[in-house]
């Protein structure tokens, strides 16, 4: 069990550097502790979290991105690292429903919390997608057996790794799109809207997504949802905790101009102060396409980085708005998929055509639902939260912003929340620019590069740098992905390339 280190032997350990403090990063600073290295964590915002980090205003509280807790004994682990329980720092609530999905025409779809649950539901749409679902589960399995067990924290530098993993990938059909993986199984349209909206919560369209990520149905399924009481900021909190108690040194406000290269091998990192830090390794917790393109240079990068880094497809950006309200809407979800009259269409002007268009879906979170504390006594506190493109189409947010606003809350008063015109309270927005400026997310992308299959495993930028020695990747843009999971296995990659301390 790591603990913080006496000063005269720190000097003589081998040190990690990491670079942002969002999940990935703090994953991998906990890690690299655990693995015996002195390790600095060095973030350039006034919070750590990443896109999990908070806002308040007027006494309302927001989790500012990621809310959908799967897979919990990732963070489990972390803990473990030091013979720790989560338990001890968090509280995990299991949602019900996970999901509730409203469409145009006034129908509601609850998923979960139970299969038996989800069967019920599906059935009121069509009885025979109730099969469809118990068929679509166990791919799903085989889908999780593979493409998350065995190979969510495999590292894929190695192409002899895609080769091998290959012909798996392909039985399992991951060149389908999860589109094509659900429409095979669900008759009802609205039900495939409904299986297909996973993709959306990582940065990519169901329709040109890689059905790999339909292994997310059996891990729903098999772990459930859950909420941290005080919202994912509490998660943020209690990793922090941990740090410090293992002694990991954590540098806010810090931005890193560029990585030190010597001779191919990164030696630590230069500051925008004009500072240098030294360090054996170093561990980029920032986006892959703000690492290649601005903070390392051309000449150092293989080429494979240099190709991916040109002709990446980006995922879409995200507008959010925030707001309180003064009163209370106790029969609204704690999570809400409210769909928009098109799908494939919407998506496609938001992918494809990089447009705005007048009309949008959201998922909208009620924190309040579970946990009141986010907001006043008899106030509820949301987030809206609207796919749109990303900052490739020419969009004016400063004027197309407040209109996005006004279309968005007079929908949800005309819906699910009656009486929002006259009751919001406390209300601001983000826009792409947001992740652009604060995360550094090249293009206002809101998850990095998008999840298809051409940008998965190998094809996608790898844990270990491509070209610079001792040079490391995690977070949303490297393997496996984006979302809570993918990340926080981004880092437990590193512990397959990464020594111990010696």
């Amino acid at each position: 069990m790591a603990a913080p280190l006496p000063a005269a032997k720190a000097a003589q350990t081998p040190h990690a550097l990491v670079i942002g403090g969002g999940l990935g990063g703090i994953a991998a600073a906990l890690r690299m502790r655990a693995k015996g290295y002195r390790v600095t964590l060095l973030e350039r915002g006034d919070q750590l979290g990443g896109r999990a980090q908070v806002f308040e205003k007027d006494g309302f509280r927001h989790d500012a991105g990621p809310t959908v807790v799967t897979a919990p004994f990732l963070f489990e682990e972390l803990f473990q690292l030091f013979d720790r329980k989560l338990e001890d720092y968090l509280t995990l609530v299991p949602l019900a429903p996970w999901y509730r999905f409203q469409f145009p025409d006034g129908d509601t779809f609850d998923y979960g919390p139970t299969p038996e649950d989800t069967r019920r539901e599906i059935a009121r749409f069509d009885e025979r997608d109730v099969q469809g679902y118990e068929d679509l589960l166990a791919h799903s399995k085989k889908l999780f057996d593979t493409g998350f067990t065995e190979l969510a924290d495999q590292p894929f530098h190695n192409p002899l790794t895609m080769l091998k993993q290959g012909p798996r990938l392909l039985w399992l059909r991951a060149d389908r799109t999860v589109w094509q993986l659900i429409a095979k199984h669900f008759r009802s349209d609205k039900l495939r809207q409904a299986f297909t909206i996973q993709p959306l919560l990582v940065g990519g369209s169901p329709f040109d997504t890689t059905s790999i990520y339909g292994l997310i149905h059996y891990l729903e399924a098999r772990w459930g949802i859950f909420f941290a009481k005080g919202g994912t900021g509490a998660i943020v909190a209690a990793l922090a905790k941990l740090m410090q108690e293992t002694g990991i040194e954590v540098n806010m406000n810090t931005t890193v101009a560029s990585v030190l290269i010597e001779n191919g091998v990164a030696r630590g990192a230069t500051l925008e102060s004009g500072e240098n830090i030294a360090s054996d390794i170093v561990i980029s917790n920032a986006d892959p396409m703000h690492l290649y393109g601005s903070m390392v240079p051309k000449s150092a990068q293989s080429l494979s980085a240099r190709l991916k880094h040109r002709y990446a497809k980006l995922s879409m950006g995200l507008f959010v708005l925030y707001f309180g309200t003064t009163k209370k809407y106790p029969d609204v979800a704690h999570h809400t998929i409210w769909m928009g009259k098109r799908y494939k269409a919407l998506l496609e002007d938001i992918f494809k055509r990089r447009i705005l268009c007048d009309d949008f879906s959201l998922y909208v979170h009620r924190p309040t639902a579970t946990d009141p504390s986010f907001a006043p006594e008899g106030c509820d506190a949301f987030y809206a939260l609207a796919p749109v493109p990303n900052l490739l189409g020419d969009v004016d947010w400063a004027v197309e912003g407040p209109k996005l606003q006004d279309r968005i809350v007079h929908a949800l008063s005309q819906s699910m929340l009656p009486g929002l015109e006259d009751c919001i309270t406390a209300d601001f927005f983000v826009t792409p620019e947001h992740f652009a400026s604060r995360h550094l997310s090249h293009a206002g992308a809101g998850f990095s590069i998008a999840p298809y299959f051409t940008q998965s495993a190998w094809f996608r930028f790898h844990n270990r740098a491509e070209g610079i020695k001792n040079l490391y990747l995690t977070g949303a843009g490297t393997h496996p992905g984006a979302g809570m999971p993918g990340v926080l296995c981004s880092a437990k990659a590193l512990e397959k390339l990464i020594p111990d301390a010696q």
